[in-house]
């Protein structure tokens, strides 16, 4: 598994840029709320401890994880904002349903990545059952709401630095 062997959590403080000028959007999707809401706190946390002013975060809320492409896309192009992170959490079920909501919103992603000229965050969790998103959103293997927010300071940082 492969987040038992890395968790940004506990990242070095000194390899995250500073991030006082940064400005970020995140879109959450409202399923599994339980789960999304801790993942959200998480990447507010980590964004405003590494020097983002609580006034630079955006957040907006959508019905589910397939809506987060759009929701991502309208900040993108109606906000100001370095980065959008998307926050989601699809549990596997009975039927077919996990799969085509976890290809479709990884696939929206990637063409979001490829279009626009800022990094899109995909802290979307995909686990088989309840307790896999639990243990991901504070649990046992961190809360990766808080790693995709270094992620996102990361990829802001090396989209600054290559552009000079």
């Amino acid at each position: 598994m492969a987040t038992a062997f890395k968790v940004l959590s506990n990242n070095n403080p000194d390899t995250i840029p500073n991030a006082a000028s940064m400005r970020l959007g995140i879109v959450v999707s409202e399923w599994n709320h339980q789960v999304t809401e801790s993942l959200l706190e998480g990447a507010c946390r980590t964004l405003i401890r590494n020097g983002v002013s609580p006034e630079n975060i955006r957040v907006e809320w959508v019905p589910g994880s397939f809506e987060l492409t759009f929701g991502a896309r309208q900040m993108a192009e109606h906000l100001n904002i370095d980065a959008v992170i998307a926050i989601g959490c699809v549990v596997r079920g009975d039927t077919p349903h996990f799969d085509y909501i976890c290809s479709s919103v990884t696939q929206g992603f990637t063409e979001l990545n490829l279009k626009y000229d800022i990094p899109f965050i995909f802290g979307v969790l995909t686990t088989e059952n309840m307790l896999q998103a639990e243990e991901r959103a504070g649990g046992r293997y961190g809360n990766k709401g808080e790693e995709t927010a270094i992620t996102a300071i990361k990829m802001i940082d090396l989209y600054c630095r290559l552009k000079k």
